[in-house]
């Protein structure tokens, strides 16, 4: 059996503390998009997923980054089939997602995106010096990406269910060195305030997520992001960082009916930062 990290043994010793249908997940089919390691905030979220008693479904970018997600799914329990490569930028890979989970459960509760793009030479220049192709790659990679998630969610969400997507406060206030991905970002938050009143008839609710600054691969692409990160640590009123467990707890909470009532707002998961940052 394979060691298992700090956050993974976290996680298996939530699970031991509140097993039973009380959990809030119980029974419940969740997948999620965009782990790209054991230090992914997306894993987090599926960690939590499966501790409050889920079922989860991943998936991987590509051949390349399958044998960093493989053990993750291992660890998961991921059902046979529900492990699939997505890259958004390519054609049918995510409906072909959707179709194997139609396929396998019928049904599905809760689906998190965690995915986010730019080109290097975009995501590092002045926002008013980004190409017409790298702002139009990183809309549709970041953003149009979670409304097609919905799209194809949503008929399989008969019961309700709840829809997640990762921003970040730089989507609201100016952060140095984040650059083009503060106005994608911002028109991530707003489409997912639409979603949440479009499919709120229909008990589907969505929540953009807004951690802190946490040390993933995807973090690394913003230039001087430990900088960001050792400000943030010294404004916070918490005067901490969250870490992946803290926004996976947070948004598994929310999926549970205990927050049925909550959708539409910007879940900030940051020790307080965004009040004074």
């Amino acid at each position: 059996m394979s060691t298992l990290t700090e956050t993974e043994r976290f996680f298996v010793d939530l699970r031991e503390r509140i097993a039973g249908p009380e959990g809030g997940l119980e029974g419940k089919k969740a997948l999620v998009l965009g782990i790209a390691n054991n230090e992914s905030i997306a894993y987090g979220c599926a960690l939590a997923f499966k501790a409050l008693g889920a079922e989860v479904a991943i998936t991987y970018l590509n051949e390349k980054s399958k044998k960093y997600t493989q053990p993750l799914a291992d660890h998961l329990g991921v059902p046979e089939g529900l492990f699939l490569p997505c890259d958004v930028r390519e054609e049918g890979q995510m409906e072909a997602v959707f179709e194997a989970i139609e396929r396998k459960w019928g049904v599905l509760d809760t689906a998190l995106h965690s995915i986010a793009f730019a080109p290097r030479d975009d995501l590092h220049g002045r926002v008013v010096d980004c190409s017409k192709e790298g702002f139009l790659l990183a809309m549709d990679v970041s953003c149009h990406s979670f409304i097609r998630m919905a799209k194809l969610a949503e008929p399989l969400m008969t019961k309700g269910g709840t829809l997640f997507t990762m921003s970040y406060y730089g989507a609201e206030r100016v952060v140095e060195h984040y650059n083009l991905m503060g106005p994608v970002k911002a028109a991530l938050q707003t489409a997912a305030i639409y979603l949440a009143a479009e499919l709120g008839p229909k008990g589907i609710r969505v929540h953009p997520i807004s951690p802190g600054p946490i040390k993933t691969r995807a973090a690394s692409g913003i230039d001087r992001f430990d900088e960001l990160m050792n400000r943030a640590a010294q404004k916070a009123p918490a005067r901490m960082l969250s870490t992946i467990e803290d926004v996976g707890l947070a948004t598994a909470f929310l999926a549970t009916d205990y927050a049925k009532l909550i959708t539409g707002d910007v879940m900030y998961i940051d020790g307080g930062y965004h009040i004074v940052g």
